[in-house]
């Protein structure tokens, strides 16, 4: 079950996997484009004063981030382990009471009307059912609630990487595409979809090159690409999402 490799996976990836998601995002290796992305999500949340749900939270890094911003913050994971390490990130970055976290499934949540905003940062595409957590989360936001995803789009599953993490780990690594999530958020009740590149996309177009790619022939092309893969029919790339619940 993925749930159980969810679960198991930070004592799975050992002292060294451990401390890399303690340090995190410090410790990736592209820690500039995880800055890059994370400050992406976080222009697209609502302003000062929120409660805000940060939904498979892992080591609590993103949690810490939004915390020190000021918003009202509960992380959630599924491992009781990766809890026990947010705790650490949280003392470590000497946050209060503005930063809790729950030990809980995603797919399940028990917190009505509790929150302004939600996040999947990178963790519905581990989900069994993403339309049980879109559901789910549906319910603990409160009225005029904002829901924003960034997840990989389709070929994410097929990747080497994501074939090994599965085989290894027993994790579920799945595509998780704007339409696909639209399709069920919008079964569950939220309404105004909104879609937006991922920095990765700009990043190769228009800083990896002197001159940037975009202004390439071959990068205009790319461009093209991308953004009919976002905003065409049925839009597939890798992508963040922001839904609304209704007032």
């Amino acid at each position: 079950m993925a749930k159980e490799g969810e679960r198991d996976y930070l004592a799975a990836i050992g002292e060294a996997g451990r401390h890399h998601a303690f340090n995190k995002p410090f410790s990736n290796h592209d820690c500039g484009l995880t800055l890059a992305s994370i400050g992406a999500v976080m222009n697209l949340m609502p302003p000062l004063p929120a409660r805000v749900l940060d939904l498979g939270c892992g080591s609590g890094w993103t949690s810490a981030f939004f915390a020190r911003h000021g918003y009202d913050v509960v992380g959630q994971d599924i491992a009781s382990d990766m809890i026990a390490l947010a705790e650490e990130v949280k003392r470590h970055n000497h946050l209060g009471d503005n930063l809790n976290f729950v030990l809980s499934d995603y797919e399940g949540l028990d917190m009505p009307d509790s929150f302004d905003c939600a996040v999947f940062f990178d963790c519905l595409h581990h989900a069994e059912d993403e339309a049980a957590a879109l559901r789910s989360v549906f319910t603990s936001l409160k009225p005029g609630g904002i829901l924003i995803t960034h997840e990989p789009g389709e070929g994410h599953s097929t990747t080497q990487a994501s074939i090994e993490a599965m085989e290894r780990y027993g994790v579920s690594e799945r595509d998780m595409p704007p339409w696909l999530i639209i399709a069920h958020a919008e079964k569950a009740g939220f309404i105004e979809p909104r879609i937006f590149p991922m920095q990765h996309e700009l990043l190769y177009l228009f800083y990896r090159s002197k001159p940037p790619r975009f202004f390439s022939r071959a990068g205009i092309r790319l461009a093209r690409r991308t953004l009919k893969s976002l905003f065409g029919p049925n839009p597939r790339g890798s992508a963040i999402v922001v839904l609304r619940k209704p007032d």
